[in-house]
C-alpha cells in the first residue's frame, strides 16, 4: 500500500474518530437532562471518549508524525462538519 492510500486512510479514520467523540458528547448531554447526577455523567464520557480519541491517535500513528497530523487533521475536519450539520436546523427554525 502507497503512504498516499495509507494517510487517506488514516484521514478517514480520523473523521471517524471525531464522529464518534461528538456523537457521545451529543448523548451523554442528551442524557444529562434527566439523569439523578449529572455531573458523574459527564465526567465518565469526558474519560471514556479521551480514552478512545487518544488509543485512536496513537495506533493510526504508528510512530509517524505525519499520520497523527493527517489524523487530527481528519478529527478537526469531523468537527467543523457535526458542528455545521447540528447547527443547520437551528438556523433553519429561526425564520424571517
Amino acid at each position: 500500500m502507497t503512504e498516499e492510500l495509507r494517510l487517506i486512510l488514516v484521514w478517514l479514520a480520523g473523521c471517524a474518530l471525531g464522529v464518534a467523540f461528538f456523537a457521545g458528547l451529543w448523548w451523554t448531554v442528551q442524557l444529562c437532562l434527566s439523569a439523578r447526577h449529572p455531573a458523574l455523567w459527564m465526567i465518565a464520557s469526558l474519560l471514556v471518549r479521551t480514552a478512545m480519541l487518544l488509543a485512536g491517535f496513537y495506533s493510526l500513528a504508528d510512530g509517524r508524525w505525519q499520520r497523527l497530523l493527517v489524523c487530527v487533521l481528519g478529527f478537526v475536519t469531523a468537527r467543523v462538519v457535526v458542528t455545521r450539520l447540528a447547527l443547520a436546523p437551528l438556523k433553519a427554525s429561526d425564520g424571517p
